[in-house]
C-alpha cells in the first residue's frame, strides 16, 4: 500500500493530500473504483449529491470495509451540499440522503457546492435535481431563490454541532465570500475546494486561505482532461503536453501527471484528481518518493494562464439559460 501525507486541519484533524474524485465516474464503474482505490491505498473519498454516483460509491466503501481494507475511521469522506437545497430546511435532508446513498453514519466533511441557490425541487420528485428547476418546460432553465449564505451556513452549522459531519466548508468561493463568511460564522470554514492547476494556480486565494487556516482542495489538479468531453476544453489544452511538464517527468521517470499532482502537494494543498482507469490509482498516489526543487515549483507557477475551466459565469448562461457570474 501506498503511503499517503495529510493536510492538517485548523482543529487537528488530518486530511489525505489525495483523494479519488468521483465527478463525471461513470455509475457502472464507480464501486469498483472506490473500490479499487481504497485497495491501493487511498483514504480520501471525494463525492457530490451532484454527480449522480453516492449510492455506488456507498457500495464500494462497503465492500472495502467488510473486507478490512480499512476502518471507517480511517476514511475521510467528503460530500457536498447541492444548490437547490440551500434553505434552512433542507439542508439536513439533502444530507441525511448523501449519508443513506454512501452508507454511512457520518461525513468527515460536508461543502457547499456552489454560492448559487436555485429553487427547490423536492428529493421526491428528482435526484439528483441538477440545474434545471422543471425538466418538462419547453425550454428549461436555471432559476435562483434568493437565500443568503448566512441561513445555509447556518444550517451546515446545526448538522456539524449534532455531529452528522465532522466538518464543514465551502467550495467555489472567492475571497470577498469566504471574509463576508468568517465575519458572522460561529463554526468557520474548515476547507475550500476550488478549480487549481498549473493553468490557474490562484496563489492569492490560496494565500489568503492559508492565513485563515483553511485548508485548500484542488479540484481538475491535471486541467483540462475532464472538460474536453464537454467541448470546453480542447486537447491542445492540456498541462500534461506543456513542455516543462513533459522535461521534469522525464528527469524524475514520472508521469507528466505524477509531476503535475506532485506540484499541487508541494503548495500545501490536496488533489483529488479523477480516473476511470484503475491502472492511473497507483500512479496518482504514488507522488511521495521524489520532490521537486523550489525553481522547478516556481517554474510551474509561472504557466499560469489564469485558465478557468469550471466557470459558472460561462457555462450556466451556455448550458442552463440563466447569465450568473460568482469569481467577478
Amino acid at each position: 500500500m501506498t503511503e499517503c501525507t495529510h493536510l492538517t486541519i485548523a482543529d487537528g484533524s488530518r486530511m489525505p493530500s489525495v483523494g479519488l474524485g468521483l465527478w463525471k465516474i461513470d455509475n457502472s464503474q464507480t464501486a469498483e473504483m472506490v473500490y479499487r482505490a481504497i485497495e491501493a491505498g487511498y483514504r480520501h473519498i471525494d463525492a457530490a449529491c451532484d454527480y449522480g454516483n453516492e449510492q455506488e460509491a456507498g457500495e464500494g466503501i462497503r465492500r472495502a470495509l467488510q473486507e478490512g481494507l480499512c476502518m471507517r475511521e480511517e476514511l475521510w469522506v467528503t460530500s457536498k451540499l447541492w444548490n437547490t437545497y440551500h434553505r434552512r430546511a433542507h439542508v439536513r435532508p439533502a444530507l441525511e440522503r448523501s449519508l443513506h446513498d454512501l452508507g454511512l453514519d457520518y461525513l468527515d466533511l460536508y461543502l457547499v457546492h456552489f454560492p448559487i441557490p436555485l429553487k427547490y425541487v423536492p428529493i421526491e420528485k428528482r435526484y439528483p435535481p441538477g440545474w434545471f428547476f422543471d425538466t418538462n418546460t419547453v425550454n428549461p432553465r436555471m432559476e435562483l431563490d434568493q437565500v443568503p449564505v448566512a441561513e445555509t451556513w447556518g444550517a451546515m452549522e446545526e448538522i456539524h454541532r449534532e455531529g452528522l459531519v465532522r466538518h464543514i466548508g465551502v467550495s467555489n468561493f472567492g475571497c470577498s465570500m469566504i471574509r463576508d463568511l468568517l465575519s458572522y460564522a460561529a463554526t468557520r470554514p474548515a476547507v475550500l475546494q476550488v478549480e487549481s492547476h498549473p493553468y490557474l494556480t490562484q496563489e492569492k486565494l490560496l494565500r489568503f486561505c492559508q492565513g485563515q487556516q483553511i485548508a485548500y482542495t484542488a479540484f481538475s489538479p491535471l486541467g483540462a482532461g475532464s472538460y474536453v468531453p464537454m467541448g470546453t476544453a480542447e486537447m491542445s489544452d492540456s498541462v500534461l503536453e506543456q513542455p516543462l511538464i513533459k522535461q521534469l517527468a522525464e528527469k524524475y521517470g514520472k508521469s507528466p501527471a505524477q509531476i503535475t499532482l506532485r506540484w499541487g502537494v508541494a503548495r500545501g494543498t490536496a488533489v483529488i484528481p479523477k480516473t476511470s482507469r484503475i491502472a492511473r490509482l497507483s500512479e496518482n498516489l504514488n507522488l511521495f518518493d521524489f520532490s521537486l526543487s523550489a525553481e522547478e515549483t516556481l517554474e510551474i507557477d509561472h504557466l499560469n494562464r489564469h485558465q478557468r475551466y469550471n466557470d459558472p459565469g460561462v457555462f450556466c448562461e451556455q448550458a442552463f439559460g440563466c447569465f450568473f457570474p460568482i469569481y467577478e
